[in-house]
């Protein structure tokens, strides 16, 4: 399912949201290799995220 790269970010652990729009805006944020965008989403499941080259480890969804 597709959700906003801000909150993938997050939830890998990686930087809070605010923190990830930071990233995104800096250009340090790449989904399948190519640069991501501020608003863009993805799929966990299918989509390589990635940190500065470091693909991120997401978990499965939390429950609360």
């Amino acid at each position: 399912m597709q959700e906003r790269l801000q909150k993938i970010i997050s939830r890998a652990g990686a930087a809070s949201r605010r923190a990830a729009e930071k990233l995104i805006e800096q250009g340090r944020v790449t989904v399948n290799g190519l640069p991501a965008a501020l608003g863009q989403s993805a799929d966990p499941e299918r989509d390589v995220v990635a940190i500065d080259g470091r693909p991120l480890s997401i978990s499965a969804e939390r429950t609360y």
